[in-house]
């Protein structure tokens, strides 16, 4: 079976080294004196032991027994229920909650770490946790103080799960298809009836309680998404006191037969006049519901990159211990039959292609976290705006390109296997078959190249793209900018200049071209705020070489990779972006 050691050493360096994480919190009042790099290091290392020996021996069983469904009840494997009453002993749900109902306040820079480890070791679990973070999120931006104080101290806790209610059978991506109701009643609650499909631990055997965040519609509501609202509807009713009272009606009617994840239950929802309660403003749910949606989306992305740890340890592993052939070079081990896989250049392209997007990808997930900080805490108004600008514009770049190359990592870690890949003992087929769900929910990667493209780029003129180049050429410009990896960052970042231009020169000439580029345009995007995090990377390696040859010269060696293998992959990017929408539209529709 395989084993999962959470990356702590790189952890570290990322969050203390390369961005500086204690002097940030010291200077955010929020956050200081409720964290520093010791703490944050003594809950990464419990984290490290929750993750590889609670969660990581329950990732195959689970994988194989699955979730049950039984005329409406729902059973999670062996081993999970105890698993989580431990997990939540901890307090590991509320991680980053707000301290006013019970969380424990961590920055999210220190909570992305831990989720990578959690999606590492155990994703179908993770999930379950992770939709009750972001619930909470919503409900304390938008909630009322009554529903606050009834209900974000016992999901912070564990005690209660939440929900994300928002598909329906008709109505994917276009929420503003969606059918379910909203009756206002004289009690000021409001009865939904609907179903809705694809919801994540929507029944489970692991929490007393099970708090649903659902879009529904008034009678009266505008057509369209700005229709829609938002409101909370428990599994139980509850008392003012907290009690748990009366089931209310709803009830899951199926569990979905998935190629992945099987151990996270699927549900299909009814809602049968079940009693519900407005979160927010009446018609502006969609907005509410996004607070969520926008901490899953990096949450889902973390995914990506946590999936490709795993795999990536799995694979180098292997790759060490299997022999085959000899090395083209000459011999490696001639005490050996053969040498081991390792000394193969094409299976190492593999294993650094998964270190230096994974790696990258870590960076990035914690530069973005950083934002969110600042976003949250920061005192200067203008460090907020900055900052709230550059989470909108790089959030659908973290959910799509983390979880494009955390794929695209497994399948080479699943390579590097050979026929024993695609053996499920080795657990390298199943980070395949969990991972690819996570480029499809919290909005598939061709909607978040919609959202980046023409909401985050286009719309704005490029204002927030031109805040994100700023600040890499104010590092570029800098001393410790680590040569010659500067200039080539910077050659990037101009080619993403000229193609954004370009877009924006040629768009109101050809409407479908944003749509026909889009995913094109944010892989392009990834790939040079991957070489900004390497260079990043890379400047703190070289300044630190001499005290640690092994650690830092190998982040030199991988940066190295990046730029001379991955990073020309923009070349072509921006080649079949200037192509347009015309090769895309030429075909008449009964041609396919």
């Amino acid at each position: 079976m395989p084993e999962y050691h959470a990356p702590l050493r790189d952890m570290r360096f990322v969050l203390h080294e390369v961005f500086a994480a204690g002097q940030l919190w010291a200077r955010l009042p929020a956050l200081a004196g409720t964290v520093d790099a010791e703490t944050a290091d003594a809950i990464l290392e419990e984290a490290a032991k929750v993750t590889g020996e609670l969660l990581a021996p329950l990732n195959r069983s689970g994988d194989e027994e699955g979730a049950h469904w039984d005329n409406g009840v729902v059973s999670t494997p062996a081993g999970f229920r105890e698993a989580y009453a431990t997990y939540i002993e901890g307090g590991w749900v509320g991680l980053a909650g707000n301290p006013a109902y019970g969380g424990l306040g961590m920055p999210k820079m220190l909570a992305v770490q831990f989720e990578e480890m959690l999606y590492s070791a155990n994703t179908s679990f993770t999930l379950y946790s992770a939709l009750t973070s972001g619930c909470c999120l919503a409900l304390d931006a938008h909630a009322s103080e009554e529903l606050k104080q009834l209900y974000l101290p016992r999901l912070y806790s564990g005690e209660w799960a939440g929900t994300m209610c928002l598909t329906e059978a008709h109505a994917g991506s276009d929420l503003g298809l969606l059918r379910t109701r909203a009756e206002p009643q004289a009690d000021g609650s409001y009865a939904i009836s609907g179903s809705k499909i694809f919801i994540t631990g929507g029944e489970q055997d692991l929490t007393a309680n099970i708090v649903h965040l659902v879009l529904a519609r008034l009678p009266d509501a505008p057509a369209g998404s700005k229709g829609i609202s938002l409101f909370l509807v428990p599994k139980f009713l509850v008392g003012s006191d907290g009690a748990l009272g009366a089931r209310n009606s709803l009830s899951c009617g199926s569990l979905e037969h998935k190629m992945g994840i099987k151990a996270s239950a699927t549900c299909v929802m009814n809602f049968d006049g079940a009693t519900g309660y407005l979160v927010g403003e009446l018609h502006k749910g969609l907005a509410a519901m996004f607070t969520m949606m926008n901490y899953e989306r990096l949450s889902i992305g973390i995914q990506g990159i946590g999936c490709a740890e795993a795999s990536y340890q799995n694979a180098v592993a292997y790759a060490r211990g299997r022999l085959q052939g000899r090395a083209p070079g000459g011999t490696q081990a001639p005490q050996k039959s053969a040498d081991p896989l390792i000394v193969h250049p094409d299976v190492r392209r593999m294993l650094l292609t998964m270190k230096a997007l994974t790696e990258g990808g870590r960076a990035f997930s914690t530069y973005v976290a950083q934002q969110l900080d600042l976003a949250k805490h920061a005192e200067d108004a203008d460090e907020r705006r900055r900052a709230e600008a550059l989470v909108a514009l790089l959030t659908p770049i973290a959910k799509a390109f983390f979880t494009d190359t955390g794929l695209e990592s497994c399948i080479h870690g699943q390579q590097v296997f050979g026929g024993h890949g695609y053996i499920r003992e080795w657990g390298q087929e199943q980070l395949v078959r969990d991972v690819r769900i996570a480029q499809i929910y919290e909005g598939t990667n061709g909607i978040q190249a919609l959202d980046l493209l023409g909401r985050k780029v286009m719309a704005n003129d490029g204002a927030a793209l031109r805040l994100f180049a700023e600040e890499i050429r104010a590092f570029v410009d800098t001393p410790a900018a680590p040569r010659p990896f500067a200039s080539e960052l910077l050659s990037a970042l101009e080619r993403l200049e000229s193609i954004s231009t370009w877009l924006l020169e040629q768009a109101g000439k050809d409407p479908a071209l944003v749509s026909a580029v889009a995913v094109e345009y944010l892989n392009l995007f990834g790939y040079v705020a991957y070489a900004y995090m390497w260079a990043h990377m890379a400047a703190v390696a070289q300044a630190s070489r001499a005290s640690n040859e092994a650690f830092y010269g190998a982040k030199l060696s991988t940066a190295q990779f990046y730029f001379s293998k991955l990073l020309p992959r923009i070349h072509s990017l921006d080649a079949v972006i200037r192509a347009g929408s015309a090769p895309l539209l030429e075909l008449a529709d009964d041609q396919f």
